[in-house]
């Protein structure tokens, strides 16, 4: 279950990258409910998406030359220079290098072997999200690779991250933990093959929902686009894929209730 008592390797933060910060803002607020926070004006435009005053996620402008709309996962590290380093040597690729965010903590954007970008947070003031795994936030972290095994071996080298394998429909499905603690209770995302040539190598953010096909009628109806009609995935839930009016895709989840 993925928690805000952060740890190493612990996805610890999201944000979206868009084209368009005052309408993503918008879709996200009609969709999710979320209301939208700049950071101030030494932000450059940088803001975060709340519930009552607590953070969820963040939203901010694009940044990378020819970057397209796209949710980043951001992993906890101890030291943001060291992981960087050991991302290079294991085949990763740095986006953009090792960099004090004011006093809120030290962040590098990565890429890892498989093609799929993330980011790496070394706490300051900031720790993390203020809420996770409650209606309307982070509740799961996905990786879609070509070959999730070599690419989770990437990830164990900075992270210590264990898995378990489990059979889903039509495919192998990794459960990822991170390093501490009872492994099923330290769980946090999955790691999955890419089920076509045309898919992009990425990490997808899923937000606990408490109605998986209202939100795809309300994404649609916003201007997103259903990727993944809502289905009932066996003793997980009902899991719907989405698109933001930008492209960046991002899953909800209704869970199925605890047994």
């Amino acid at each position: 279950m993925l928690g805000t008592q952060f740890t190493k390797g612990s996805p610890c933060w999201i944000d979206l990258g868009s084209p368009d910060t005052q309408a993503a803002a918008a879709f996200y607020g009609a969709v999710l409910g979320w209301d939208f926070r700049s950071a101030g004006p030494d932000a450059g435009g940088y803001g975060f998406f709340q519930q009552e005053g607590r953070t969820v996620a963040a939203l901010g402008p694009l940044t990378e030359e020819g970057a397209s709309s796209a949710w980043t996962v951001y992993f906890q590290t101890p030291d943001a220079d060291a992981t960087q380093k050991a991302a290079e040597s294991a085949g990763g690729t740095v986006r953009a290098p090792a960099f004090d965010v004011m006093e809120a903590g030290r962040m590098a954007a990565l890429t890892d072997p498989g093609g799929a970008q993330f980011a790496i947070w070394q706490p300051g003031t900031t720790k993390g999200l203020d809420r996770t795994s409650s209606t309307n936030t982070l509740v799961w972290a996905e990786l879609h690779v070509a070959d999730p095994e070599t690419v989770l071996g990437f990830y164990r080298t900075l992270f210590d991250w264990r898995w378990a394998e489990m059979e889903a429909p039509g495919m192998m499905y990794r459960v990822i933990s991170t390093a501490d603690g009872d492994q099923e209770d330290a769980s946090f995302g999955g790691a999955a093959e890419l089920q076509d040539t045309s898919e992009t190598a990425r990490w997808v953010p899923y937000f606990d929902v408490e109605d998986a096909d209202a939100i795809a009628l309300s994404t649609q109806g916003n201007g997103g686009t259903v990727v993944m009609p809502a289905a009932d995935v066996p003793d997980v839930g009902r899991i719907a894929w989405l698109t933001d009016p930008f492209g960046a895709t991002f899953a909800v989840l209704k869970p199925a209730p605890m047994g």
